[in-house]
């Protein structure tokens, strides 16, 4: 319990802005290592990994990667590092990947999926290094990170050239806060992928392989509708494919980092425990 409520701590410091609690969260919630998965145009792209309390190589541990938020442009692993370390505590090896994003790599939202899929690929490839089980490997992010989490499990195309399209990179079920998955002219980021968005938006691109997902949305999320969140489900559960939807009254886009963020990771928990990922409930707690 005791660890339990030193994540809860993080989670509190990473609500919050002043300079003293953001050390203490970058102290307090360093990753067990950083690896290189990637790199192109001479950019080395990182997974952030957290490992749970004794973990060694020859464990299979279910596993989740985030993706975090920044429009495409903008944004940093660490939105993550919270959330990676209470699942660690909880069993699982959480990573928090980096993607290369227009403002720093002047690339556009094609790169973002190329690296996301290829952040899972490398996750899969080297299961027995991190040691995971690959069929238990969960992707997740908020925001733009949700699109690419999303972009994993549903576009075709949009790999990297010279891949090993072999290794799958599908995950095997979805952790999405205030996705952006709706890029048609009625959606979010429309204008950036006007040229391809058919192909490009996951919300209309769902499919019999998509696998389990749960949405967290606040209902005054200028951003993402409710209603994009309800038709994600519709969709979803028309395939007969799991689909759970916790929206928040009044809450706006990126609340889940302001507010509610406990809320948030209790549900996430429970979610990833009826898949059989975590044993028993929630350890964090209020009090």
């Amino acid at each position: 319990m005791k660890n339990a409520q030193m994540i809860l701590s993080m989670l509190l410091v990473f609500a919050t802005g002043s300079p003293a609690k953001e050390r203490a969260k970058k102290q307090s919630s360093a990753p067990d290592q950083a690896v290189v998965y990637k790199t192109v145009d001479k950019v080395e792209l990182k997974l952030h990994v957290f490992n749970p309390p004794g973990h060694s190589p020859d464990r299979k541990a279910p596993a989740i990667v985030f993706f975090f938020g920044g429009g495409w442009v903008g944004g940093s692993p660490g939105q993550f590092f919270p959330q990676s370390a209470y699942l660690a505590s909880r069993g699982m090896v959480a990573i928090s990947a980096e993607y290369r994003v227009a403002g720093k790599h002047k690339t556009d939202p094609i790169a973002c999926v190329k690296d996301g899929k290829s952040a899972l690929r490398w996750i899969r490839a080297n299961a027995q290094r991190l040691g995971i089980d690959p069929g238990r490997l969960a992707a997740g992010g908020g925001s733009a990170g949700g699109h690419v989490a999303t972009a994993t499990a549903t576009l075709e195309g949009y790999n990297e050239a010279g891949e090993d399209l072999s290794v799958s990179c599908i995950p095997n079920a979805l952790v999405l806060f205030n996705p952006v998955y709706n890029n048609g002219p009625e959606g979010w980021g429309h204008a950036k992928v006007k040229a391809y968005w058919e192909s490009f938006s996951p919300y209309h691109n769902i499919n019999k392989a998509t696998p389990p997902a749960v949405v967290f949305l606040g209902t005054e999320d200028p951003l993402i509708p409710v209603a994009h969140a309800e038709g994600f489900k519709k969709k979803m559960e028309a395939l007969g494919i799991r689909s759970d939807l916790h929206l928040y009254e009044g809450e706006k886009h990126g609340f889940f980092n302001r507010s509610k963020y406990f809320e948030t990771v209790v549900e996430a928990d429970k979610f990833l425990a009826s898949l059989g990922y975590l044993e028993g409930g929630p350890t964090l707690n209020k009090e």
